[in-house]
Order: structure tokens, then C-alpha cells, then sequence
């Protein structure tokens, strides 16, 4: 074995709304945590792909995930799916884009003194040829070993308009390692096919491999405002179990921006050596439904569907039906994306302006593009089964040995039934059982909690009245996840 391994920690930025790929995706279940293939969700994905590259020369540490705080509890759920992944979570109080995320994640890489290569790589990405990709990073980890920070670049198969692009010259030795001359922006598509043409030019992927020292190093001396205000925030940290948070007021005044602008674009040219290994692995970044389309298995007619359909004289066309049947005749070219409480339908080259429909949600003040009918919680979750402007009807279904916070509503009532399981309620000073087919009253006011002390899913209906039924109607007065609580 190399009497000096290289010692990698993989970094997975799990940030981003994914608007594009509403209604699926939303601000409270952003696309990184779809199952959109296969059996796992991308997060999923980018974890396991990054945790495939150890080798007799690389030696693998923890994985560290960015996220926000509010996706904490989705992103412990997915990882408690792979009990061989270690994993520690980085939590944004607010998000300020990716070199501050990756600013948290390199100074908590080097705060035992250690210096580590990261393999950085967003968590929304797919990739259909992994051990092309094993094969591109473990290349790149040996490049970036003596303090050059290396991109992954995707070789271009056409001339695409949504990716940033990087120009590359020369090659150093054998390995195919390129030197990064300058990066270019989203160009039109005459611009796009002369870069493709040219063969001097690939995607930029938004992964890259350096080590941690190398980064600081980098944003001091191109933005050292970021790294400054990043760890002031960093410095008063507090840590829980697998979550490290920063100070929220002082990540709060961090200049947002991206790893790109602030230190990558800058460093052709300066004394930041800066390179390129090409990446062929069937790569795509699932930006918009026509990219998923494109990745997934297609039947004879070119149609990829999900779920409950009926297709007639139908081609070309993706469907994804979640909660119902779908059917379509005489189309072409269309993506149908079905959900309990909204329907997309658009024309397959117009997929990429999806987020104009996300746009005029918030402009309405709608809640559709912010949580779908089902609603994961650390405790389990919950579906919107019906409401209307005085009601809501929802079935809550709660883990064994879990329990929802001890709290209060200031505008709603609540009556319980439960269907499978026993439920343990806590209403004012009384705690009492409830088994299958009994129920309870929740006066508005009352403090309750509601928990499960059995071995199997707790199921129940729950039926909300009041004149605000709102999700942020919860003062909280204890929490067993962390949560705010009134003190």
C-alpha cells in the first residue's frame, strides 16, 4: 500500500429547491430526495457513488452533508437507509449559496488539525456509468494531491444552452489531465455548437476535487470576506449528535455567492493551479423534466412512465402519476407530472420554463410550490387528505417510539380517531391510551402531545377547525428533535 494514502472526505452540497421539477419538488421536498430511478433518491445516489472511491492509495473519511436546517430530518431519514455511510450534517440556518457551503464544510474538515482532499459534488445529479465515474474522480483526487484544485468537466455530446462551459488546453502526461484556460457562461446555441465543435471545451459539472487547505487558501486571497464571516459563524458552533450548526445571526451576514464567482472563475492565470479531468459517464444534472426523460428507460414509442397510466396513439412523452390513474390519446412530446393536489402538463421542449409556473404559486401566496399533500416530520408524516377554508382532514401516521412536540394552537381545535395502532395522548394534565377506532377531543388552547408506544405505525385521522390552519400554528413547549420551543 502508498506509504502516503490520500486521505478524501467526500462533501455532498445538498442544497437547492429544484424548481424545474415542481410539482414533484418542492421548497419543502426538493428534488435531491426523489426517487426519480431506480429504488433510491439522488442524495442517496451522490452518497454512495462518492463513498465507491476508496482504493489501495485513498483512504475514505466521514462524509459530510451540507443542508439546510429545515431538510435535517429528510436527509437523516435517507441516510438512516444506509447504516454503512457515516455521515455528519452541516446545517445552513439560511442558504448563502456554495462557497460558503463549502467553506463550513472544509473548516470543519481541518478542525483536528487534518488536511483532507474534499470530493465536492452537488446532490441532485445522476450518473448512468459508474465505474467511468469511479475512475474519473479517483484521478482526480491523485491530481489534486500536490495543492491543485481540479474540475470535473463533462464531455459535450450536443450543443446545450443551460450548462456553464469550461475551455481547456494542452494535456499534462498521460492521464489526460487538462489545464483550465477560462470559464464561459450559459452561451446561446450558436455559441454553444461552436464550443462543441471546437472540441476545447466541456460542461462544467459542479464537481471538483481539492484539498481543504487548498480552498481556504483560494477564498483568502480571491474573497476573503467569506472566508472571514464564514468562520466568525463557524467559531460559535454548536454541535448535536450528527447536526453542526453555525451561529445563525453570524451565517446570516455572510456575502452569498457561488464557489464559481468567488474563487474558480479567478483562478486561470493566477497562482491557483487549476485543472480539468474529462468526465464520460453518462452524466446529467436532471434539471428540468426533459432531462429526466432523457435518462430514463423509454418503451418502443419513446414514452417513459411512472405509476398508474393508459396510453393511446401516445409518443415520445414522459408520465409520472402519483395518487391516480392518467391517460392520454393522440399526444406527443408532453410531460404529465400528477400529484395529489396539483398537475403539470407541458410540452417536453418547454420543460426548462416550469419554474415560471413555481414563480406565479408565490406571487398568489399559494402553498403549492412550498410543501406537497404528504409531509415528512421527524417523527413520521403526514397527509392532506381534504380541507377547505374552516377544515383540514389529515392522516398522521407516527413511527414506533416517537413522539410529536408538546405544544398548543391559538386558532384551531382537533378531534382524533385512531385506525391502526395505540396512540398515547397527553391533553392538559391527562395521559391516556387510545386504541383502534376510539378517539379524542383537542380543545383550541389546550397543551397536547401525541405520541406512539408501540411496535408498529400509528395511523390516524385527524380533523382540524378553526378560523387558521396553518402549519406555523404550533407554539412549541418541548421537542425531542431540536426544534424551537417556547421557554
Amino acid at each position: 500500500m502508498n506509504k502516503h494514502p490520500h486521505q478524501i472526505v467526500p462533501v455532498i452540497l445538498c442544497g437547492g429547491s429544484g424548481t424545474r421539477l415542481w410539482p414533484l419538488s418542492r421548497a419543502g421536498f426538493p428534488k435531491q430526495f426523489l426517487v426519480l430511478s431506480g429504488t433510491t433518491s439522488l442524495f442517496q445516489q451522490a452518497i454512495e457513488r462518492v463513498n465507491g472511491l476508496g482504493a489501495e492509495d485513498i483512504v475514505l473519511g466521514d462524509t459530510l452533508i451540507v443542508t439546510g436546517e429545515e431538510h435535517r430530518f429528510l436527509a437523516l431519514d435517507q441516510l438512516r437507509e444506509m447504516p454503512e455511510v457515516a455521515a455528519t450534517l452541516l446545517l445552513e440556518p439560511v442558504g448563502r449559496n456554495t462557497a460558503p457551503a463549502l467553506t463550513f464544510a472544509a473548516l470543519q474538515a481541518v478542525k483536528d488539525g487534518e488536511d483532507p482532499i474534499l470530493v465536492v459534488t452537488p446532490a441532485d445529479q445522476t450518473v448512468m456509468n459508474d465505474p467511468a465515474f469511479t475512475q474519473a474522480l479517483q484521478q482526480s483526487v491523485r491530481a489534486a494531491a500536490d495543492g491543485s484544485i481540479v474540475i470535473l468537466g463533462i464531455t459535450p455530446d450536443k450543443p446545450e444552452t443551460g450548462y456553464g462551459y469550461i475551455k481547456h488546453q494542452g494535456v499534462q502526461g498521460v492521464n489526460s489531465e487538462y489545464t483550465v484556460a477560462q470559464f464561459a457562461e450559459k452561451p446561446d446555441l450558436a455559441t454553444a455548437a461552436q464550443y462543441v465543435a471546437s472540441g476545447d471545451y466541456a460542461w462544467n459539472s459542479g464537481m471538483f476535487v481539492l484539498k481543504a487547505s487548498t480552498w481556504l487558501k483560494a477564498l483568502a486571497h480571491f474573497s476573503p470576506a467569506i472566508l472571514s464571516a464564514t468562520q466568525q459563524a463557524f467559531s460559535q458552533k454548536t454541535v448535536d449528535a450528527q447536526f453542526v450548526r453555525p451561529d445563525q445571526v453570524a451565517f446570516t451576514n455572510i456575502p452569498s455567492d457561488s464557489v464559481d464567482y468567488a474563487v474558480l472563475e479567478k483562478c486561470p492565470g493566477s497562482a491557483f493551479a487549476i485543472k480539468m479531468v474529462p468526465l464520460d459517464a453518462g452524466w446529467n444534472d436532471l434539471g428540468a423534466w426533459d432531462a429526466v426523460w432523457q435518462v430514463s428507460v423509454q418503451d418502443g414509442d419513446g414514452n417513459v412512465t411512472h405509476g398508474d397510466t393508459l396510453m393511446a396513439d401516445t409518443t415520445n412523452t414522459f408520465i409520472h402519476a402519483s395518487s391516480r390513474l392518467v391517460g392520454t390519446v393522440g399526444v406527443n412530446n408532453l410531460i404529465v407530472v400528477e400529484t395529489a393536489d396539483a398537475i403539470l402538463v407541458a410540452d417536453k421542449s418547454q420543460s426548462q420554463h416550469v419554474k415560471k409556473i413555481v414563480s406565479e404559486l408565490a406571487a398568489l401566496k399559494r402553498s403549492e410550490h412550498i410543501l406537497p399533500r404528504k409531509v415528512h416530520r421527524p417523527w413520521g408524516w403526514f397527509n392532506r387528505l381534504d380541507e377547505s377554508e374552516n377544515f383540514t382532514v389529515k392522516l398522521i401516521v407516527v413511527k414506533p417510539g416517537e413522539s410529536l412536540s408538546l405544544q398548543k394552537h391559538e386558532h384551531r381545535a382537533e378531534h382524533w380517531v385512531v385506525v391502526n395502532g395505540v396512540a398515547e395522548v397527553t391533553c392538559g394534565d391527562v395521559t391516556f391510551m387510545l386504541a383502534e377506532n376510539q378517539s379524542t377531543y383537542i380543545p383550541l388552547g389546550a397543551i397536547h402531545r401525541l405520541a406512539n408506544p408501540g411496535k408498529e405505525m400509528l395511523e390516524l385521522i385527524e380533523v382540524q377547525s378553526g378560523t387558521y390552519l396553518g402549519e406555523d400554528d404550533i407554539i412549541r413547549f418541548e421537542d425531542a428533535y431540536g426544534r424551537l420551543v417556547i421557554k
